[in-house]
């Protein structure tokens, strides 16, 4: 019986490696969210929505219905404080509950947006409230003072895309470290392997002094830390990454 010949030479079309795009970049997202039906602001079936446009008029931008029965509303960012105490204090509206606070940069330049989850309790109903800033105006008010559930939530997308919220009680970074120097790692113009260099960000590590990230107790059960003691020069490790 003849067997297979099996041949050792290397191949010369490898396809391309998901890995070759890190150097590229992140590519900027769709301008419309996928499965979203954008529609005119002249009527809707949503209560809420309604509602909304009735009591503020012009400072509903737009609203859509994304995945089947989410309704989303497009409103003015620089009443975003008084419009969700409105659906939060009406009548009839209520919603009690902030379930989220995120935030959405589509890349090319183009915006950041603020995005607020609620659902009503009372009437059971969810609302999805979008606001839209500016990339050189991102600053919008703090909704802490009306649900509670907004201190972290806010911190996250002030840290993550940076974005402002003014009023906030204690507004720091709470994902990254606080003297972190790279940016914002969910906005689009946020290089993947960062802003600084290998060498550069392997000194900031060694550097860092681990009693400023562990409570006291938390030291005392580990032992004394096993610290990496840096020279001035980081020759080496930029020659190392070089070569």
């Amino acid at each position: 019986m003849n067997q297979p010949t099996i041949s050792l030479e290397p191949m010369t079309d490898q396809p391309p490696s998901e890995l070759d795009a890190v150097d590229e970049g992140a590519l900027p997202s769709d301008a419309e969210e996928s499965g979203a039906r954008m529609v005119d602001v002249g009527g809707t079936e949503h209560p809420s929505v309604a509602a909304l446009m009735a009591a503020f008029g012009s400072a509903v931008k737009a609203h859509t219905v994304s995945a089947g029965d989410q309704a989303v509303v497009w409103v003015e960012a620089s009443k975003n404080f008084e419009i969700l105490r409105w659906l939060k204090d009406d009548a009839g509206q209520l919603y009690n509950m902030l379930s989220d606070v995120t935030g959405l940069d589509y890349g090319a330049g183009r915006a950041v947006e603020v995005v607020y989850q609620m659902f009503s309790t009372s009437h059971k109903r969810s609302l999805r409230v979008r606001c839209k800033l500016p990339l050189d105006g991102l600053e919008i008010d703090s909704v802490v003072q009306l649900w509670k559930a907004a201190d972290w939530l806010e911190r996250e997308v002030y840290d993550l895309f940076g974005v402002t919220f003014k009023g906030h009680p204690d507004l720091r970074r709470i994902l990254m470290p606080d003297d972190y120097e790279e940016g914002h790692p969910l906005r689009k113009d946020f290089p993947l392997r960062g802003r600084f260099s290998r060498a550069e960000q392997t000194r900031r590590a060694l550097l860092q002094d681990v009693e400023r990230f562990y409570q006291a107790t938390d030291l005392q059960v580990g032992g004394r830390p096993q610290e990496v003691l840096v020279p001035e020069s980081t020759t080496g490790l930029e020659q190392e990454e070089a070569s």
